[in-house]
C-alpha cells in the first residue's frame, strides 16, 4: 500500500475537522501530497514517518487557510455553516496517533465530526482549533503540537485549554445516540405531518435555527429564534414545496434529516442538536455548493 492510498483518508478526517469544508480540505490534503512528491526521491527516504509529516504539513496548511477564511467568511450572503457530511465512517476510519492523554480531555472521533462541535470550532482562533483537535481528538503531546504549529508546548496547552472552555461555554452537550435519533425520528414525523404543535413541544422554547443557502437559494439570512418562529418556518417550507420528501440520515456521524424534491434532488440536509430531551439548535444547510456529497435518491428508495 503507497503513503497515498494508507493516508489519504486519515488526512481528509484531519483536514475537514480543522477547516469544515469537503472542498478546502481536498485541496489542503491535495497541496500536501504535492509537496511530498517534490521532494527528491532521496530526502523522503530520509523522513521516518511519512504519515507524521504529512499530519505536520496538512496542520500548517490548514493553520494558513484558518487565516484568512475568516475574512472571506465575513462577505458570505447570510449564514455560514460547515458542510455536512453523509457519514462518520470516511472520517473516522483510522486515528492518526496513539499517544495517551488524559480521558476527560478526548474527544472521541464520532463526536469531533458532530455539527454542533463543528460550529463551536467556528468560534476559536486557528491556533486554538488546531490545538484542540490535534491534541483533544488525535491525542497529540503538546510538544509534538509545538513542533507542528511553530509555538512552544505551554502555549499549545493554554490553546487547547481555551478552546476547551468554549466548547463547555457553548453548552455542548453529550447525548446518547439512541436519544439523538429518537428526537430527530420524532422531529421528521411533526414536520411530514404539519404538526405544529408537536413541532413546538420538541423544541426548546429557545431554539435557534440557522439556515445555509450562500446566496444561492432561498434561506433565512439571520438566525430563527424561539420554538413557535422555527416550527413556523419548517411548516412554510412544506407549504411552498408539498413534494418535499424528508428522510432521516447519518449527518456527521448522528442522526440527521435529508430533504429531497420529487425528482430525488437533495434540497436541504438538517442536524440538530438536543439537550435534555428537546431540539436546541437546527442546522439547515441549503447551499447547493456544500451538497455535492448528498447524491440524488434513487426512485425506490427510502
Amino acid at each position: 500500500m503507497t503513503v497515498a492510498t494508507a493516508d489519504r483518508g486519515l488526512l481528509m478526517g484531519l483536514a475537514y475537522r480543522l477547516l469544515g469544508s469537503v472542498q478546502e480540505a481536498e485541496d489542503a490534503v491535495q497541496e500536501a501530497y504535492t509537496r511530498w512528491y517534490a521532494l527528491p526521491d532521496r530526502r523522503r527516504a530520509e523522513i521516518g514517518s511519512p504519515t507524521g509529516w504529512f499530519v505536520t504539513v496538512v496542520s500548517r496548511i490548514c493553520l494558513d487557510v484558518l487565516g484568512s477564511a475568516r475574512a472571506r467568511r465575513e462577505r458570505y450572503v447570510g449564514q455560514w455553516l460547515p458542510e455536512p457530511v453523509p457519514d462518520s465512517a470516511r472520517w473516522t476510519s483510522q486515528t492518526v496517533h496513539d499517544s495517551a492523554a488524559d480521558p476527560a480531555e478526548r474527544v472521541s472521533l464520532d463526536e469531533s465530526i458532530s455539527m454542533a462541535l463543528l460550529v463551536v470550532l467556528e468560534s476559536m482562533t486557528p491556533a486554538e482549533r488546531v490545538a484542540f483537535i490535534l491534541h483533544d481528538v488525535f491525542a497529540y503531546t503538546f510538544p509534538e503540537i509545538g513542533e507542528i504549529v511553530g509555538r512552544s508546548p505551554q502555549a499549545c496547552r493554554q490553546l487547547a485549554s481555551s478552546a476547551r472552555r468554549r466548547v463547555r461555554e457553548r453548552g455542548h452537550d453529550r447525548v446518547p445516540p439512541e436519544e439523538h435519533a429518537h428526537i430527530v425520528a420524532a422531529f421528521r414525523s411533526a414536520w411530514e405531518s404539519g404538526d405544529l404543535t408537536a413541532l413546538v413541544e420538541l423544541l426548546d422554547p429557545d431554539a435557534t435555527g440557522v439556515t445555509d443557502g450562500g446566496g444561492a437559494v432561498s434561506a433565512a439570512v439571520n438566525p430563527i429564534e424561539g420554538a413557535e418562529r422555527i416550527a413556523q418556518f419548517l411548516l412554510g417550507v412544506r407549504r411552498r414545496q408539498p413534494d418535499l420528501a424528508v428522510r432521516t440520515a447519518v449527518v456527521n456521524g448522528q442522526a440527521g434529516l435529508v430533504a429531497r424534491d420529487a425528482a430525488g434532488r437533495t434540497l436541504a440536509v438538517v442536524s440538530v442538536d438536543v439537550a435534555r430531551g428537546l431540539v436546541r439548535r437546527v442546522w439547515a444547510m441549503r447551499n447547493p455548493a456544500k451538497l455535492t456529497t448528498w447524491p440524488p435518491e434513487r426512485p425506490g428508495q427510502a
